[in-house]
């Protein structure tokens, strides 16, 4: 992204900057040896930096673009603030299937922009430069690098440390592909600077970025193609879970070129021009290319540090160590593996815990979910199901949201709960897809993190009707395969002799 190139022009756009770059801010001078140096303000780096000086340590954060990174300003916040009101437009049109009688249903595009900007401000207080430096963290705003192992410079002057942790984050992938440059294609870092509606959007990437921004914009009124070189979107998820939402795109009019791959873009008379290796072409006014993120590790100095790094970001081992410098651990997405807010934010705990107080606290360790907030949503947690697949002591038991009393009560009977388990009972992880997947995934999570038994799942109790009651059924799916022929025949014997 250019260096603060935020669009429009307007009184939240700035005040998101005098909140997360001020103008004119004047950087302490460093005096002594810092406990922990921090490089990037993003999610990491917040948790990072403030987690540490809580504790006490001495503390600076360094800065040079926007407090916050990419959840806040392009990312998360934005995203489903644009989400939120996609769908009331889609539960709007689909209100008479409730008796319920409207108008037209017409989106104000620049309105839904204003309000995500609005809103993206006021959450912006919380990650402020002012409010970071109020809590005895020593802030700076420029462009950090590497002078030595242990030393970084910062706009003329050098901060020494005894550990450092490198929360740089990630930014949007530009394929090589021939004509890119000409198509000014968008990416979720420019996405929302948008304040009219594409007639015609064209989303490369069917990962969760493509799927949730090709669908709320089809739910905005736009012509939608969505391409992917894959077979299916969400490639990485369970493959019935992401025939739902596949299913629901096709459902809402997005067009579904699977299997295709980009060998060029042009322009033609005003149209920006995708060319397909089947021959065919696909004209958009709009271009949002979402194919992947790669780590920001230039410009570090990272050789000077002494860190080494390739492609996908800084190598670290599971305690999020430099393999190469002892004293720099790296948090958040340019530590690879998880890139998701959530996962920054513990990863930075397990950082302050093993650079500052000799922990041993191992990545590999830790319970992550993740969820793709399309609608119908699709959420996830420990052992995949290829992973599942894989092994012959781990069974699947489904219960389809059609079968859940509250599924069929709000119209949403889309999907599935999948848990697995292994012969003993011992849960192991879940799939979820359908309406409020995300949070109900927070459920399995404490279960999974707990070492909750299937048998405890099924005797939990849930208010009804609800429909995270499918976990509970899910649980008791397992709880019946207990009954094996000589279990029936004991009981049965039982009960005769009782009557």
């Amino acid at each position: 992204m250019a260096e603060l190139d935020i669009h429009p022009k307007d009184s939240h756009n700035a005040e998101l900057l005098a909140l997360t770059h001020p103008e004119g801010w004047e950087n302490p001078t460093p005096e002594g040896r810092y406990n922990l140096v921090v490089i990037g303000g993003g999610t990491a780096g917040l948790i990072s930096a403030m987690g540490a000086a809580g504790l006490g340590g001495r503390v600076a954060l360094v800065e040079k673009h926007m407090m916050g990174g990419d959840c806040l300003n392009w990312g998360c916040v934005p995203s489903k603030a644009l989400i939120s009101a996609a769908r009331r437009a889609h539960q709007a049109r689909q209100a008479a299937d409730w008796g319920i009688v409207t108008g037209e249903v017409r989106v104000d595009f620049p309105a839904v922009m204003e309000r995500m900007r609005r809103l993206r401000t006021h959450i912006a207080h919380h990650d402020s430069f002012e409010r970071v430096r109020s809590m005895n963290i020593d802030t700076y705003q420029g462009a950090a690098r590497f002078t030595s192992p242990n030393t970084i410079e910062v706009g003329g002057q050098e901060l020494r440390f005894s550990k450092a942790v490198i929360a740089t984050g990630a930014q949007a992938y530009i394929p090589p592909i021939s004509g890119v440059e000409e198509i000014d294609a968008l990416t979720n870092e420019t996405l929302f600077q948008l304040t009219d509606l594409p007639e015609h959007l064209v989303v490369i990437g069917g990962g969760p970025i493509g799927c949730e921004m090709a669908q709320a914009f089809r739910r905005f009124g736009a012509q939608v193609t969505l391409v992917d070189m894959a077979d299916r979107v969400l490639s990485k998820d369970d493959p019935e879970a992401a025939a739902v939402v596949q299913a629901q795109l096709k459902a809402e009019g997005i067009t579904l070129r699977l299997g295709a791959t980009v060998e060029r873009f042009s322009r033609d008379s005003g149209d920006k021009v995708a060319h397909l290796g089947d021959g065919t072409e696909i004209r958009g006014d709009a271009f949002l290319l979402a194919v992947g993120r790669r780590a920001n590790v230039t410009g570090l100095g990272l050789e000077e540090g002494s860190v080494e790094y390739d492609r996908k970001g800084i190598k670290v081992d599971d305690s999020l160590r430099s393999l190469t410098n002892p004293d720099v651990y790296a948090a958040g997405d340019v530590a690879g593996r998880w890139q998701f807010t959530h996962a920054a934010d513990e990863m930075a705990r397990i950082v302050v815990q093993n650079a500052l107080f000799f922990g041993r606290r191992r990545l590999s360790d830790a319970v992550m979910p993740w969820a793709t907030y399309t609608d119908p949503e699709v959420a996830h947690v420990g052992i995949t199901h290829t992973e599942a697949a894989e092994r012959e002591d781990v069974s699947a038991f489904t219960v389809p949201f059609a079968g859940v009393d509250r599924s069929i009560l709000e119209g949403e009977t889309q999907g599935f709960v999948r848990l697995y388990a292994d012969k003993k009972g011992a849960f192991l992880g879940g799939t979820i897809v359908g309406e409020g997947a995300g949070s109900m995934i927070g459920e399995l999570s404490v279960a999974l993190n707990g070492g909750v038994s299937m048998g405890t799942l099924a005797g939990s109790i849930h208010p009804y009707p609800v429909q995270s009651d499918a976990i509970k059924k899910a649980g008791g799916a397992w709880n019946k395969t207990r009954l094996t022929p000589t279990a029936a025949t004991v009981l049965n014997a039982l009960l005769r002799i009782r009557r």
